[in-house]
């Protein structure tokens, strides 16, 4: 998961921020942004704050305005983490709820959606928890590219020795060092 230094200043989480709109898609609520008749688009997965942070919809805007329709998911269906040191707090609860895994298959309706609209290639972006997901998403024919942006606690085995399935023409898996609160 994050480190205890993402946890010093975790962001105001804002439902009205941000140039998009939120709208279901594939089941989810979604920040969604961008030209709807783009045939390319960018799935953005957050970190354990959710899509209502407002640096990550500023990140998905600018994204956006390079031509790109991008969505940003509610996978934590209006339970992100807001105050990790809170006592009552359960930790392992929540990431029992919230795991990579269920986070892979959550993603399938909004792939399945994006490309219902005309979408013909898609690339997924995430952040710390989001990274894990897009490591899930890379290895199947759902997504074209991957970026994993601070990727938390992924290990090399997660990635090392890894191909896509012989239908996938190519893949490429950037990782990148950041931090939305930096």
């Amino acid at each position: 998961m994050s480190s205890s230094q993402c946890f010093e200043n975790p962001p105001s989480l804002s439902s009205t921020c941000g140039a998009g709109t939120v709208q279901e898609l594939g089941g989810l609520q979604t920040y969604v942004t961008g030209a709807p008749d783009s045939k390319l688009a960018i799935l953005l997965i957050s970190d354990v704050f959710g899509y209502e942070a407002p640096i990550l919809r500023k990140l998905a805007d600018k994204v956006a305005a390079a031509g790109f329709l991008v969505v940003v998911p509610d996978f934590f269906f209006g339970d992100p983490i807001i105050k990790f040191d809170d006592p009552h707090f359960d930790r392992d609860s929540w990431r029992k709820v919230h795991n990579p895994d269920k986070g892979c298959e959550d993603a399938k309706p909004v792939i399945a959606a994006l490309k219902s609209k005309g979408v013909s290639a898609i690339g997924a972006a995430g952040f710390c928890w989001g990274g894990k997901v897009v490591v899930k998403l890379a290895s199947s024919t759902d997504i074209q590219a991957a970026v994993i942006l601070h990727p938390g606690q992924i290990a090399d085995n997660e990635i090392d020795g890894k191909s896509p399935p012989p239908q996938v023409h190519a893949k490429y898996v950037l990782l990148m060092s950041c931090c939305l609160r930096c």
